[in-house]
């Protein structure tokens, strides 16, 4: 016997669950398709050549590789196997991969279809992705992204646009959320100025660890890139800056920290115009560790539950260039939708979706009652409406135990009475009441609901 259980960092859901998630991404689609953006869906599977080099070390790691088809030995580097030398051996018996997010596999997707988009190309994407992460609470090993990008424009109207997209999103969830902003080029220009460019990406992903491992934590890893304790100092000083204006006091112009600094005041000069529910703040320490960010950048973190990034996301300027298409500029935000669904189920904020997806159940006392009751069942699907029925004339008080158990909000009670009458006793469970109608008066209520 097999015991059952599924693999670590994944998880079931439960009817009640599934109805909550398809509202969360329901409510998320229709702001996405509200500011004009498209869907697409791309394969789980992608060729080990398009995910590596994309995500930085830390992201390389955790890419979930697919062993080849057959005898996965058959063409195995027989070298690299007597050593154990798992760098060498991998590229020979594994050459695809279970997708890390949804941007790398979209900049593919633009190379591949760029003669059938209109570009600027907006786009959204509601699909899992796999992490060999390690498991804890809020982070998963499979899980739901919602994506929204845009391809083909430096404009910064996007950024501004992207920022209010998840203002509103927030904001029809019930979700008090802070939007951190801040810019790529800006953190080059800081480790420009300590004399660390060259190893800029190792030093933006240590930065971004700033809120799992706090100062001491990233100063002993800053350590190893040669930063001394007074450079820590100044440079904890820089990333703590409550705006732009004091980080020029601090550090010495060059044309990163410029660059970045003109792009993030076009980038307000556009926000400004908008009307924003939650707060947006620009935040210095924010660096988003994934190595193909070069512009502004987001992080949303949610208010009044302790939990990580619900969403994050930022402008790429050469992603597709390494798919063989250059001069396609592209930003994008991403909502972690198993983060966001775990934030609004601590806080009690999915609503009664009972009244968003009526169901009403028939109950019959004998045969005869149960063929009535079925036949009038199936005129009422034949009509679009969602409506089920207890398989046997069994007692009324199992059939009603049933009815309460799946939260139905109508019964319709047939017996003789009712068979005899040509009509239905209707129960609403939410209040207790009840009355004889016939067809039309339930679908009536029904179309009202």
């Amino acid at each position: 016997m097999v015991k059952p259980s599924i693999p670590k960092g994944t998880r079931d859901f439960l009817p009640d669950e599934v109805n909550k998630r398809k509202f969360l991404f329901q409510t998320i689609e229709d702001v996405f398709r509200r500011y004009g953006y498209l869907p697409i869906e791309t394969a789980a599977m992608e060729n080990l050549s398009t995910l590596t080099g994309k995500y930085g070390d830390e992201g390389e790691k955790l890419l979930f590789k697919i062993l080849n088809n057959g005898d996965y030995l058959a063409k195995a580097d027989e070298k690299a196997l007597r050593d154990r030398d798992s760098s060498r051996l991998l590229p020979t018996i594994s050459k695809r991969g279970l997708r890390y997010d949804l941007t790398v596999p979209f900049a593919r997707y633009v190379v591949m279809h760029q003669n059938d988009l209109q570009f600027p190309f907006k786009r959204f994407q509601i699909q899992p992705v796999w992490r060999a992460d390690r498991p804890q609470k809020g982070r998963y090993q499979e899980f739901y992204q919602c994506d929204v990008d845009v391809v083909g424009s430096e404009s910064l109207m996007y950024e501004a646009e992207l920022v209010k997209i998840y203002d509103d999103v927030f904001t029809a969830l019930g979700v008090e959320v802070i939007i951190k902003v801040n810019h790529r080029r800006v953190l080059m220009g800081i480790a420009r100025a300590f004399g660390q460019l060259e190893q800029f990406n190792t030093f933006a992903a240590i930065i971004d660890k700033l809120d799992k491992i706090g100062e001491d934590g990233v100063k002993k890893e800053l350590g190893h890139m040669g930063f001394s304790d007074e450079d820590c100092t100044r440079l904890f000083q820089c990333l703590n800056c409550p705006d732009i204006s004091s980080l020029l006091a601090l550090v010495d112009t060059n044309e990163d920290l410029d660059r970045g600094v003109e792009e993030l005041r076009t980038f307000y000069e556009f926000f400004d115009l908008l009307d924003c529910n939650n707060e947006v703040v620009l935040d210095l320490t924010l660096a988003r560790g994934l190595g193909y960010y070069t512009g502004c950048i987001f992080e949303v973190k949610a208010k009044n539950v302790e939990m990580g990034s619900i969403g994050g996301g930022g402008r790429y300027s050469n992603l597709t260039e390494s798919f063989g298409l250059s001069n396609m500029p592209g930003v994008g935000i991403s909502f972690g939708a198993e983060r966001i669904f775990d934030v609004m189920e601590s806080l009690g904020l999915f609503k009664d979706l009972h009244g968003l997806y009526v169901k009403i159940i028939f109950l019959a006392f004998d045969k005869d009652s149960h063929q009535y009751a079925f036949r009038h069942v199936s005129k009422l699907r034949s009509e679009g409406y969602a409506a089920d029925m207890y398989p046997e004339p069994a007692k009324f008080k199992k059939q009603m135990k049933y009815a309460s158990a799946q939260g139905y909000r109508y019964v319709v009670i047939v017996g003789s009475n009712e068979l005899s009458a040509g009509k239905f006793t209707l129960r609403n469970m939410l209040s207790g009441e009840q009355h004889m109608c016939d067809l039309e008066e339930i679908v009536e209520i029904l179309a009202s609901k």
